[in-house]
């Protein structure tokens, strides 16, 4: 649970959505067991609706772990789709592949293993969606890098933009500094249409204008 949420109403939530096939399962088990960030269902539910309403074909992930929310992704964006999965830890990228090949969409996903804010730039664009789940403090030089990457009419998103609540405190650390200026600076922008989600930790969803 987030925090940022009535806990009754994120309990109920959660009860509701239907139950995730084995390999999903397994990642969330092994997520709560060792502490390994992932966006849970609910947000990996809205990922796959987004990649199906946009009809995404190039999508590119900035921060992929062990590639949960890349299958997400991957699925809802269907066979024809490349989902570009980055991450600096070659055990995460290597534990990834094999839930995707177990998964069914190894054949959808490329592998990149190292920083994001230099994998996007060597990877040809424009891009349908990019999702953005880096380390914090690197949020705003995540949007200088992912906007001019983004097709008009794509989707910018981006994980725990709430911070367990953080966010509306005054912030003694980075990484929180860096989410209110990634925030604000979502909604100054005249590239983007920004709308922040209550979901989990909190989602940003940006359209490209």
């Amino acid at each position: 649970m987030s925090g940022i949420t009535d806990a009754a109403v994120e309990k109920y939530l959660y009860g509701l959505l239907p139950a995730r096939d084995p390999v999903l399962a397994e990642m969330e088990k092994q997520a709560r067991r060792r502490d390994i960030p992932i966006v849970g269902p609910a947000v990996g539910r809205l990922l796959y609706q987004y990649a199906q309403l946009i009809g995404a074909r190039r999508i590119f992930e900035m921060g992929s772990a062990i590639g949960y929310s890349t299958i997400w992704l991957a699925r809802g964006a269907g066979p024809e789709a490349t989902v570009y999965y980055t991450d600096g830890d070659p055990k995460n990228a290597e534990e990834a592949q094999g839930y995707f090949e177990r998964a069914g969409v190894a054949a959808r996903i490329k592998m990149l293993v190292g920083n994001s804010l230099e994998l996007i730039n060597r990877v040809e664009g424009p891009f349908d969606i990019i999702f953005n789940d880096v380390d914090k403090h690197d949020y705003p030089e995540v949007l200088r890098l992912a906007v001019p990457r983004l097709r008009k009419g794509g989707l910018f998103i981006t994980d725990n933009v709430f911070w367990s609540g953080r966010v509306a405190r005054k912030a003694a650390d980075k990484n929180t500094r860096a989410i209110q200026e990634f925030n604000r600076l979502l909604y100054s922008s005249p590239d983007l249409w920004t709308t922040l989600l209550p979901l989990r930790d909190g989602l940003a969803v940006c359209l490209k204008l």
